[in-house]
This record gives C-alpha cells, sequence and structure tokens, in this order.
C-alpha cells in the first residue's frame, strides 16, 4: 500500500505510525516550512519552498509519484488531497491555484488508474480566506475522481 499525501503539512502523524511497516509506503509532498516545524521521516519526504506555485509543484508531484509507485509497487493507494497548498490558504505557505490543484488531481489519479491500483481518497486540510475556494477545491477533486475512475 502506498499513502499519497498532498496536503501542505507533512503527514507526520502517519510517518511515524507506520514506522518500520515495510507493507506501507509513505510518500508526503509539504512546505518546508510549515507546521510540524519538527519533521518526521517517511519513506519519500519532498519538502517546497514558501511560494512554491503550479509548474514545480506538479514537476515535484511527478517525481514523487512515479519514485512511489516503482518503489510501493502498491496493490491500493490512500491519496490525501489537501486544500491547503492554495494560494488563498490562512496557514498555507505554496501558491498554487485551483487549475493547479485539478492538475494535481489528475496526475496523482490519472497515474493510479493508468496502473490499475485503486485509491481512497480523503478530503485533507483547507483553511482558506474564503471558504467556497475550500469547498470548491475539495468538491473538484471528488468531481475528478468520478471521471477519471468511473
Amino acid at each position: 500500500m502506498a499513502v499519497i499525501d498532498c496536503d501542505v503539512h507533512q503527514g507526520n502523524g502517519t510517518a511515524s505510525i507506520l514506522r518500520g511497516d515495510d507493507s506501507v509506503f509513505t510518500f508526503s509532498l509539504h512546505g518546508a516550512r510549515n507546521f510540524p516545524f519538527v519533521k518526521e521521516e517517511g519513506d519519500l519526504d519532498i519538502e517546497l519552498a514558501d511560494g512554491t506555485g503550479d509548474d514545480e509543484y506538479l514537476a515535484q508531484l511527478e517525481r514523487g509519484l512515479e519514485e512511489t509507485l516503482a518503489r510501493a509497487r502498491p496493490q491500493l493507494a490512500i491519496y490525501l488531497a489537501g486544500a491547503d497548498p492554495h494560494e488563498g490558504d490562512r496557514l498555507g505557505r505554496l501558491r498554487l491555484t485551483q487549475d493547479g490543484l485539478a492538475r494535481r488531481d489528475a496526475m496523482v489519479l490519472g497515474m493510479l488508474h493508468a496502473r490499475a491500483i485503486p485509491v481512497a481518497i480523503a478530503m485533507a486540510g483547507g483553511y482558506g480566506h474564503d471558504p467556497e475556494d475550500t469547498v470548491a477545491i475539495h468538491a473538484a477533486t471528488i468531481l475528478a475522481a468520478r471521471r477519471l475512475l468511473g
């Protein structure tokens, strides 16, 4: 199994709980300076600088996904689709647009679908200045899953 954590905060709890469990591979793509300030060591952690936008984020995500899928060869994936990498988030330090987050979802779900890996999706953080943005981001993830996975 693989955990693909795209919340702006490192998946420290997941990494801590699953440390030493070779049946689960943990991948976290997160802001380097976001809470928690002391990070746990997961199987693959990619830290992003404050202000990282769509293009750099998506390039790092693609690299991380390819490495995760090659190393873990999962039969199941859990995807934590955070809304908090959004540029309008009060707690996040990244600057993804809604289009960038939609492209993130399409990349994750598309790669899993292409490899016939079942996925469970968990909505993760979202602390937008405008709550409607957070709702729209989470709804777009659900709609992407419906469209891409049937």
